[in-house]
């Protein structure tokens, strides 16, 4: 899939010619994605996130980290974090911008370490795309907990973009994405946005216990899994 998000947020840091980030979706029309909300210090992060990182304990990994906002916040704090994000160009914008440990790899194909916290933060378990791809990814995070450890992510409910009229040949947060940028497009992809209800059933079928941290008023919500 080509670079299109790496390439936005490398173009963003070098301040070169500015662009509109664009998802593409099936649901309505295209929406921008501010490519600045990657770039955001502690103080423009909103509560959820603050939240998170204040649960975070131990050595932490921080899937899908994109510029490395995350990753460097918890760095300060005094946190052994790796950050990992598949994309080239936003790992090497984070090697620009400090962030010392840095994985370019697919979650669902990492090995080697195990973590006391794995965060995943806007809507990163969303990576899973489907359903069935969440019980993948979840016994694939399974083998990175240490003892004791923990996953902490957000997601929401999203049957609302449907105005009550949900689809019936799948789940309503499976969701196909397309990033648009300087004239260039990535492939469709699937992101997986899930209710609450759905996740508690489906992570008990793989021994997690759930906790709900926070919930905001736009009905996103934190939570972690421990294993039972």
């Amino acid at each position: 899939m080509k670079d299109v998000l790496g390439q936005a947020i490398h173009d963003h840091y070098h301040q070169l010619t500015p662009a509109k980030l664009w998802i593409n979706n099936r649901y309505g029309p295209k929406e921008e994605m501010p490519v600045d909300v990657y770039f955001r210090d502690e103080d423009d992060m909103p509560d959820l996130e603050w939240v998170a990182l204040n649960e975070c304990r131990g050595n932490v990994l921080d899937v899908g980290a994109g510029a490395g906002s995350h990753a460097l916040e918890l760095q300060n704090r005094g946190y052994d974090v790796l950050a990992m994000d598949i994309s080239p160009l936003a790992v090497a914008v984070m090697k620009e911008r400090g962030v010392k440990e840095i994985c370019a790899d697919d979650i669902f194909k990492y090995s080697g370490r195990q973590f006391d916290t794995i965060l995943l933060l806007m809507n990163g378990i969303g990576l899973a795309g489907t359903v069935d791809g969440l019980s993948k990814l979840l016994e694939q995070l399974k083998t990175l907990l240490a003892k004791g450890g923990q996953i902490i992510f957000d997601s929401s409910d999203v049957a609302y973009l449907y105005e009550g009229d949900l689809p019936t040949d799948r789940y309503h947060g499976e969701i196909t994405y397309q990033y648009e940028y300087k004239g260039q497009r990535t492939d469709e992809f699937n992101w997986l946005y899930i209710d609450e209800q759905r996740l508690t059933a489906i992570v008990a079928e793989h021994g997690f216990d759930i906790e709900v941290l926070y919930e905001d008023e736009h009905g996103q919500y934190l939570t972690r899994l421990t294993l039972a």
